[in-house]
């Protein structure tokens, strides 16, 4: 299992965020700090997928800059397109930015998230890692001049699981005679925090929506980009139930995977299957989260 960066920084009580120990070259002592903000998402070959996060980019920029600390909002990609991390890196430190705040919309802690965006930042090294690359996808490694801070992923939150509660319920007609199953990425490094999440969230479903019978499966590389875990999950909740709703706890809308993967799945099983093509975006509630653990964070530096 690959290491988390371990300096942590408390931005209020409850919150907490990673604090990446760069030299600060800037002067420490003048009262205003410059503050740029990050979204970094995963990234995709569907402009569908890009477009949705860049969506989000619109839509919080307005609020986050409201806070007269924060002077910039702006999106980067992890992997398949521009602009990387690495390219709006450079953008801040071009126009002399002392403190970068880095929100992933990821879901939970993951070998990205945990590994990836620090040694990409480079604020944690990878002995595996080439000087200016990583791994095979030849992501550039770029530390930048200012301060990094990185906030917390969505599970941190109560998000995700009344973003899936509204879900269950738009396509739910009996909660008494359905089942439900959660179908998410997964994560090999990361598997035991992966299985708590959907855990989790199935508890609440079954408190705020009635369903009983829940049970989920994988759908990313670690199942080898398969339908056969989406299909196996569905058949063993039919054998309990007369329908069986599935909900991808995907964060945007990639036809590879809603279409190519859950769909077929879908499609493979004989009975009663209640399945949208749709994600976790758009969602208020998650831009507000970003809104405001940016805001939070910036008070604390």
């Amino acid at each position: 299992m690959k290491k988390v960066f371990k300096s942590l920084a408390i931005v209020v009580a409850t919150i907490s965020l990673f604090s990446c120990g760069q030299t600060q070259t800037k002067d420490d002592t003048k009262s205003e700090k410059k503050i740029g903000v990050l979204l970094v998402n995963h990234g995709s070959v569907a402009e569908s997928w890009r477009n949705m996060l860049l969506d989000v980019e619109t839509q919080v920029r307005e609020d986050i800059l409201s806070n007269p600390k924060i002077s910039k909002v702006t999106t980067a990609f992890m992997e398949y397109t521009e602009p990387s991390i690495a390219t709006r890196m450079k953008e801040f430190d071009a126009e002399d930015f002392d403190e970068v705040i880095v929100v992933p919309i990821f879901l939970t802690v993951s070998s990205h998230y945990s590994h990836d965006i620090p040694v990409i930042l480079g604020v944690s090294a990878d002995p595996k890692s080439k000087d200016y690359m990583i791994g095979k996808e030849k992501i550039e490694v770029y530390k930048a001049k200012a301060r990094v801070s990185i906030t917390p992923p969505l599970d941190y939150s109560t998000i995700l699981k009344k973003n899936i509660e509204h879900r269950v319920k738009a396509l739910s007609k009996d909660a008494q005679n359905e089942g439900v199953l959660l179908v998410a990425y997964g994560d090999a490094d990361y598997n035991q925090q992966w299985e708590e999440m959907v855990d989790e969230i199935g508890k609440y479903l079954k408190i705020k929506t009635g369903h009983e019978s829940i049970a989920y499966s994988w759908c990313g590389h670690l199942v080898g980009y398969s339908t056969e875990p989406t299909v196996k999950g569905i058949e063993q909740l039919m054998e309990l139930e007369d329908n069986v709703i599935v909900i991808p706890i995907l964060v945007a809308n990639d036809p590879y995977f809603q279409k190519d993967i859950i769909q077929k799945a879908c499609d493979m099983v004989k009975g009663n299957v209640l399945y949208v093509q749709d994600a976790i975006l758009p969602d208020a509630n998650l831009n507000k989260w970003v809104i405001d653990i940016s805001k939070e964070t910036a008070e604390g530096l």
